[in-house]
């Protein structure tokens, strides 16, 4: 007796199809829900326990307490710029906070707005210089420079950045939106779905892929002027140069990462001690990796690198990586290709009075 075949008549395979797609669907839009309720339940916690610091902070004002020792009383604020590889960075603060004994904190703005209103900047440097529970403290979000000084208080934080080609930066934005990365591979993004490539959105004049996506790290160095958002400013990009000499220790560059935070190691032992061998042989050094992403053509370049915008913004990017490059030169030593910090080449002498 041969076996029954039984036909799915078209009509039903085609319900059974869209049945499927609406099923996914939701599932997906649960998995949505879930995640935005994860955050708002973390925002929930995070705002109650710095209530409680602050709470605990009021009270032991009113008595007298010790001033903190110089080396714990410092603030490192990493105002990380998208898609640089400020998670992989960021990640290695996070493995050696416990064992060098410092906090770190991350600046979750609403909906990752760089610019903060000005009460919220008065509340953030107001925290940061006084909030000695969390000192030393390493500080890290997508925020625009701020410049502690304007603000009447004592003490300013150290800050440091990174910063990489910007056509290279935007190309991985792109397809970050899109395609997500393999961090947290479950969370939609906001242009999932869209499966056009970079190189098809600049041919198409797309608005993803336009020259003003590419005007991000001159404002996040320039800071929370309006016309650090002013896109093509020449003022801006004057300005991102002079707070990048004038208010960072130190910014590297995403192609030469391990540079730089050899380098950190060495001028910040108290946050970085490990930090370079923990990069080169940690798990998490690559932690964030955009998937699907594709380089773009020449032509796709060639096309994006006619524009103003561009150019501004590879001169602040070479500007970055000429002082990188000159800082470096004068710290470190290569020999049989790898690089080794110079030992301390300063000394004191002629001490008067003498002491018998």
């Amino acid at each position: 007796m041969g076996l029954l075949r039984i036909m799915m008549p078209p009509k039903l395979q085609l319900l059974s199809i869209l049945a499927f797609g609406v099923s996914m669907l939701f599932i997906e839009n649960q998995i949505q829900k879930l995640e935005e309720s994860r955050t708002k339940l973390e925002r929930t916690i995070a705002r109650h326990e710095v209530r409680e610091v602050e709470q605990r902070h009021t009270q032991d004002g009113v008595r007298d307490t010790p001033p903190l020792a110089e080396a714990e009383d410092v603030v490192i604020i990493y105002n990380r710029v998208p898609k640089t590889a400020s998670t992989s960075f960021t990640n290695i603060a996070y493995d050696l906070c416990g064992k060098n004994h410092f906090h770190v904190l991350h600046i979750n703005t609403t909906k990752n707005n760089p610019v903060m209103s000005l009460q919220d900047q008065v509340r953030f440097v107001r925290n940061v210089t006084s909030w000695r529970e969390m000192k030393p403290g390493f500080y890290h979000g997508h925020v625009a420079f701020l410049d502690f000084s304007k603000y009447g208080v004592r003490g300013k934080p150290v800050y440091i950045n990174v910063v990489r080609d910007p056509i290279q930066r935007l190309v991985s934005y792109y397809y970050f939106l899109r395609f997500g990365d393999d961090y947290r591979p479950g969370l939609r993004r906001r242009k999932q779905g869209d499966k056009k490539t970079f190189d098809e959105c600049v041919s198409a004049g797309g608005s993803d892929c336009a020259s003003e996506k590419l005007w991000l790290q001159i404002p996040f160095f320039c800071g929370h002027y309006s016309e650090c958002w002013n896109v093509g400013s020449r003022w801006a990009l004057d300005q991102a140069k002079y707070n990048l000499l004038n208010e960072y220790l130190l910014v590297g560059v995403t192609e030469e990462l391990e540079d730089f935070i050899m380098m950190l190691e060495a001028a910040l032992p108290r946050f970085f001690k490990g930090a370079t061998g923990l990069y080169k042989t940690g798990k998490k050094s690559h932690l964030r990796k955009t998937t699907e992403k594709k380089p773009p053509t020449k032509e796709s370049v060639a096309k994006l690198q006619q524009s103003d915008i561009w150019k501004m913004e590879n001169e602040f990017y070479e500007f970055a990586l000429e002082q990188f490059q000159f800082v470096r030169a004068h710290a470190v030593r290569e020999k049989d290709g790898e690089l080794y910090l110079l030992a301390q080449n300063f000394f004191y002498e002629k001490i008067y009075p003498k002491v018998n």
